[in-house]
């Protein structure tokens, strides 16, 4: 399959595109630089967001687009979530009415917002921060658009991920730096929510299988389906990397708007892989 794949140098996309290339497609990598991409791939540097209608034609009229370009997604309140909405909207409408068949974006469990338990694709959502609200709108404009042109809609909701962390500025990749400059305490919260936790490769693995396939579609939880607690997690962290540093419980309250226990349902990403 041909599959063009936006924000191919960001945090997940460089690892999407070396997946989809060791199982043999044709890449086209995107992004407004490509310096981390795999040299395998097709490389496009472009602006999503000055394109033209032609745009399906110019990025060559690939079979499915893995759109995973995205600004500040570690930010959760930023302002450019909103502000860049309307341009993610007229990128894929654009793609779409080019003739675009199969569209895959990626979504967040923050989109969901306070909730406890498991989330599947029926979990009503009432976001809580500036990254789930832009998420959520696009999500709900894209099921509406891609109905109404007969375009496949796959939205790959994911939890919490880690690996490859110098680069997602993270609560690992600060553990790191934490370490690094020999810092002997790292402040922390309780540490008792429990989280989906999963490995940017293992991840990037998911969103390639939801890609190449078209039985299941809608909205795709990428998770392991497990929850762990926080604490449980960095302190395993910690051990697994020799870190020294060692975590300062309750320095810092808990996110209002993160729940005590929540995880996704893995019924349908099962379904793809197995």
């Amino acid at each position: 399959m041909k599959i063009l794949v936006t924000g191919a140098n960001g945090y997940i996309g460089r690892h999407v595109v070396s997946q989809l290339l060791n199982m043999g497609h044709r890449v086209i990598a995107c992004d407004l630089c490509l310096t981390n991409v795999d040299e395998r791939a097709e490389k496009l540097e472009m602006d999503l967001f000055s394109v033209s209608e032609n745009v399906f034609n110019e990025v060559g009229s690939p079979d499915v687009c893995i759109h995973l370009a995205w600004r500040d997604g570690f930010v959760h309140n930023s302002n450019n979530h909103l502000g860049d909405l309307s341009g993610h909207f007229r990128f894929l409408t654009a793609m779409i009415d080019g003739g675009l068949k199969q569209l895959v974006v990626m979504g967040t469990m923050h989109e969901v917002g306070y909730h406890e338990g498991a989330i599947d694709e029926n979990t009503p959502c009432n976001p809580l921060s500036m990254y789930g609200i832009a998420k959520d709108s696009l999500r709900r404009a894209m099921l509406l658009y891609c109905k109404a042109k007969e375009c496949i809609l796959q939205w790959c909701r994911a939890y919490y991920i880690l690996g490859d962390d110098k680069n997602n500025h993270s609560i690992f990749t600060k553990l790191l730096e934490a370490d690094a400059a020999g810092k002997e305490k790292f402040p922390f919260t309780t540490g008792k929510a429990k989280y989906d936790f999963i490995t940017v490769d293992e991840l990037a693995h998911q969103i390639a299988c939801v890609a190449v396939q078209k039985e299941v579609t809608g909205i795709i939880n990428c998770c392991s389906g497990k929850p762990v607690s926080l604490a449980e997690r960095v302190e395993q962290y910690i051990a697994e990397h020799g870190l020294k540093i060692r975590l300062e419980y309750g320095a810092y309250p808990d996110r209002e708007y993160d729940s005590p226990c929540v995880y996704g349902d893995v019924s349908k990403i099962v379904k793809i892989i197995y």
